[in-house]
């Protein structure tokens, strides 16, 4: 008990010591004149109640500032203005800024104030501390033209210098509405000038921007209406933001609006600024974007090859009309925006209910889609080589490029596009014949090659004239149609037999004439049983048949009798091993004369002007080989007694006195034709063949 009485007792020992200081300290006298603004307050006047500033026991300085300046109090309270927008610290020590007994000629609101107070130079004040931003004409404005008292060294009683001012236009400036609209200046004028309109906060419903911007307000809030101006404010939230739709018409299809408000979750009537925004200056504005998927909305997708197109290349901007620009194409029909190079040849026939996807890919028109299938269905069903056969080789090229390749309309048959080759050889023959609808070619070629002609179609006797019999049936084809060294323009190397062995001419256009033309000089028969040429003699199966035999008198003027009709021909005819050049493999005979085949059994006994003719006397007619008569042909006429003997009695192998003639030669002339040369002179044969001697 005795501790806790020592305590209390220490404590209003202390108590009474402040007490006392404090006392003292309020009887003090001034440390200066008061500023003339304090000095001319009764209160304050004098110096001598200095708790009228300073503060009592329980109150300081701060508050008795606060006491006098209330609405500084109010902003501190509010956080508004200069002071509200000081930190706690300086907002409540008033004399931080504002100093005082310096005497009457100080200003107590000075620059430096200001400069504590975070504004380095006052005329250059930013009102956005005190919550307003000051802009536009405003800022050409000094300080006294709003704050009468800016510049006042003393203020007036009940004055203020810089608040009690709102951030009402009227305050400055006569409202032209007088009254009529809900909103506050600023909603519409901005403080560079009243003509120049704004609409503040208008963004949070559509921005003032692109389109919209040059418009007038009446244009969508005309007086009278439930969005006039003067009633905007009234309605506040309860009035819905209008949509895109209650302003503009909507150019677009149903399918398109509605797919495309659905993917982004809005309403068909607001979505339209999915696509348009704010920002752009018409509904055609070049920064218009329109996503793939948005656009397969419209029902045509930009598959390829569509999506690397630009929008200009299929909407023409020069078409102002949306119907025209925007026609609503379906993605099957080409020809709505691809010119048709076929100029009409398939608007009608099979092909023309597909459009161009009848022949062509969707991607690509190159290479087409018009295949062996298709072409069957265009009555001219592609087999062998014309099922690999380039487009371009039957649908040639137009002779001009502003022509259209011609597809239809082409003659279904071989000859349209294939030359003759045979150069009209086998016309006559194919016009004596019913006609093909395939055309003349197919009577022998089918689609797989032309050098591949079956036996059964080609009658070779039929087509050309030249029946192909015996050796000709067996030869290669070759061998007349000797293959070309460069192919013709056709491709074919299937030489013609005119230009290996030239117009015909009859076997020897490709045959040599191994008689070099001895039988066909004038006298000798063009033609033998109805044939000419070779064929008067030969036939086809080889050239040692002759199948009327030979006249070898009639052809040769050598007529074959007696032992030469016996004879080998290659008596006279040598073999020939190998043949010669011409294939003849015969030697000619020697000559037609006797002598040229035959030695001169006689020497050169029955020469005339040194040549014998064994003619004369011989024939192979002759039963013996003789036509000799000696009573004909000789000096010595036989008679009846010399006719029956030998010839071998009189003619003897001896030389002829006076002549060369080979040894064993039988001499038959000269020889003597006296009776004494043969049987000389005996007297008692003579003595017998006196008359009645027997």
């Amino acid at each position: 008990m005795k501790v806790r009485s020592a305590h209390f007792w220490i404590a209003v020992l202390s108590l009474a010591a402040v007490v006392g200081v404090a006392v003292v300290d309020l009887e003090r006298t001034s440390p200066g004149e008061l500023t003339s603004v304090h000095a001319r307050d009764e209160r304050l006047d004098g110096g001598q109640d200095c708790k009228q500033c300073h503060g009592g026991i329980f109150s300081g300085m701060s508050e008795s500032c606060l006491e006098c300046h209330a609405p500084i109090e109010q902003q501190i309270a509010a956080r508004e203005g200069l002071h509200g927008a000081l930190g706690a610290s300086l907002a409540n020590a008033c004399a931080t800024c504002h100093s005082e007994h310096h005497g009457g000629s100080f200003a107590i609101v000075n620059r430096q104030s200001f400069a504590l107070a975070g504004v380095p130079d006052p005329d250059r004040f930013d009102h956005r501390l005190i919550g307003w931003e000051m802009d536009g004409k405003h800022l050409e404005l000094g300080c006294v033209e709003c704050h009468a008292n800016a510049d006042v060294a003393v203020l007036p009683p009940g004055g203020t210098r810089f608040i009690g001012l709102e951030q009402d236009c009227v305050q400055c400036h006569e409202d032209p509405h007088q009254g009529a609209m809900a909103n506050a200046c600023i909603s519409c004028h901005g403080q560079d000038s009243w003509e120049r309109m704004h609409s503040q906060d208008h963004d949070q419903h559509l921005p003032l921007v692109g389109g919209h911007e040059p418009l007038d307000c009446r244009t969508c809030h005309a007086r009278d209406s439930e969005r006039a101006l003067e009633a905007m404010d009234r309605f506040g939230p309860t009035l819905a933001v209008r949509s895109c739709i209650e302003c503009h018409d909507s150019p677009h299809a149903e399918p398109f609006a509605s797919q495309a408000a659905a993917q982004v979750a809005m309403e068909v009537g607001a979505s339209c600024v999915v696509c348009h925004a704010a920002q752009h200056e018409s509904f055609r504005d070049q920064a218009l974007q329109l996503s793939p998927e948005q656009h397969a909305h419209s029902g045509f997708a930009l598959d390829p090859p569509h999506d690397r197109q630009g929008c200009e290349q299929c909407h023409d901007p020069r078409l102002a009309d949306f119907a025209q620009r925007y026609p609503g194409r379906k993605p099957e029909l080409c020809s709505q925006c691809h010119a048709d190079p076929h100029a009409g040849q398939f608007a009608e026939g099979p092909f023309s209910q597909g459009d161009c996807l009848a022949c062509h890919a969707r991607e690509h028109f190159e290479p087409p889609v018009f295949g062996v299938e298709q072409h069957a269905r265009a009555e001219f069903a592609l087999s062998g080589t014309h099922a690999t056969t380039a487009c371009r080789e039957c649908h040639l090229d137009p002779v001009r490029p502003e022509l259209p390749r011609e597809f239809r309309g082409i003659e279904a048959r071989c000859e349209a596009c294939h030359a003759d080759v045979h150069g009209g050889t086998v016309e006559p023959a194919s016009a004596m014949l019913p006609e093909l609808e395939a055309g003349e070619c197919a009577r022998c070629h089918d689609t797989t090659r032309f050098s591949a002609v079956p036996a059964e179609r080609f009658d070779h006797g039929a087509w050309t004239g030249f029946e192909l019999d015996g050796a000709h049936a067996q030869g290669a084809c070759e061998v007349c149609h000797v293959p070309r060294a460069v192919a013709d323009f056709d491709g074919r190397r299937f030489g013609k037999v005119s230009e290996h062995f030239g117009s015909y001419q009859g076997c020897i256009s490709c045959h040599a004439d191994p008689h070099e033309g001895q039988f066909d000089g004038a006298g000798f028969p063009k033609s033998v049983g109805g044939r000419s040429d070779c064929a008067r003699c030969h036939e086809s199966s080889s050239f040692r048949t002759q199948p009327f035999g030979f006249d070898h008198g009639g052809w040769t003027g050598f007529e074959l009798l007696g032992g030469h009709r016996e004879a080998a021909c290659s008596a006279c005819h040598t073999p020939r091993i190998p043949a010669n050049a011409l294939g003849r493999s015969w030697e000619p005979a020697l000559g037609s004369g006797c002598a040229d085949c035959h030695d001169n059994p006689h020497g050169e006994q029955f020469q005339l002007a040194g040549k014998s003719e064994c003619a004369t006397c011989h024939s192979d007619a002759a039963r013996n080989f003789s036509t000799f008569d000696h009573d004909r042909d000789s000096r010595f006429a036989l008679g009846d007694t010399h006719r029956n003997v030998a010839c071998s009695q009189c003619h003897v192998p001896e030389p002829a006195p006076g002549l060369q003639s080979a040894p064993g030669v039988v001499r038959y002339r000269p020889l003597a034709t006296d009776c004494a040369a043969c049987h000389g002179v005996h007297e008692e044969v003579l003595l017998r063949r006196k008359p009645g001697i027997k």
